[in-house]
């Protein structure tokens, strides 16, 4: 990875932070993507379009995989790989609210190496690279060291406590909790806000990249719905869910869940 990796994803991030505050969410023109995938507004678009254009030309040969951007196999050939959320939690925003993201990631061979998540409005810029730790506005993060999975607070949607994912029939009784940007999601569980935070649905590489390295810089550890790490650069760029906690409780949530369970459809 080379050492400017995440200095280059911080001026994209606060750059794209400076286009899509120039524009009123609710107001944004907005479209529904085909097939149930969500909305979009002019604002990812203007975010994406910037992106595209600054982070390639940084990194000639570094492969491009966006939301909204059209995918392409030769990403597949290069090492190293731009996995981009032009605006993680798009629904927020289009409705006027804070709780939205920019989430960038470089992944190296399948393993991030470089993430940054900015919430612009909220002023608070997640920074990690491979080994070097995770900071939330410059101050080191880390990951809550709470070992009782009954007593967590959790960040996850109400789909996810339905009782055919657990092994018992019921999930455990922790306090749960929820923020619209899943990438946010993840970096609150960084940095200690929230003791771990799943989903149990399949989850976009774009939503989850940068999460990943930020919250085991911060001493966590990030998997699939089976315990599985997570891989990116897949063919299809899907993950089969995501749970992340400090090491302890990401052992008993796995250990609580139901592998045979199929995966739900909201977040």
């Amino acid at each position: 990875m080379p050492a400017t990796d995440l200095s280059l994803l911080v001026d994209a991030a606060q750059r794209a932070g400076q286009i899509a505050t120039q524009f009123t969410g609710p107001e944004a023109k907005r479209w529904d993507k085909p097939d149930g995938a969500g909305p979009v507004t002019e604002a990812d678009l203007a975010v994406n379009s910037m992106l595209e254009d600054m982070l390639p030309s940084a990194r000639a040969d570094y492969g491009w995989l966006s939301e909204e951007s059209e995918d392409s196999d030769t990403r597949l050939s290069c090492d190293s790989v731009f996995i981009i959320d032009p605006i993680d939690g798009t629904r927020s925003f289009a409705e006027g609210g804070q709780t939205w993201a920019h989430s960038l990631a470089v992944a190296d061979k399948g393993e991030v190496t470089a993430a940054v998540i900015y919430l612009p409005q909220r002023e608070l810029l997640y920074c990690a690279a491979r080994g070097m730790g995770a900071t939330c506005n410059g101050t080191p993060i880390y990951v809550a060291d709470l070992a009782d999975l009954d007593q967590a607070n959790v960040l996850a949607a109400r789909p996810n406590l339905d009782g055919r994912h657990w092994r018992t029939g019921t999930a455990p009784m922790f306090k749960r909790s929820l923020r619209p940007s899943l990438a946010y999601r993840m970096a609150q569980v960084a940095d200690g806000h929230f003791d771990a935070m799943l989903t149990l649905r399949p989850s976009w590489e774009w939503d989850i990249a940068a999460g990943d390295l930020i919250l085991r810089e911060a001493g966590g550890i990030c998997s699939d719905r089976t315990g599985k790490p997570l891989k990116f650069n897949n063919p299809q760029p899907l993950l089969s869910g995501v749970v992340a906690a400090n090491h302890a409780l990401h052992e008993a949530m796995i250990s609580a869940l139901d592998p045979t369970s199929s995966g739900i459809s909201a977040r």
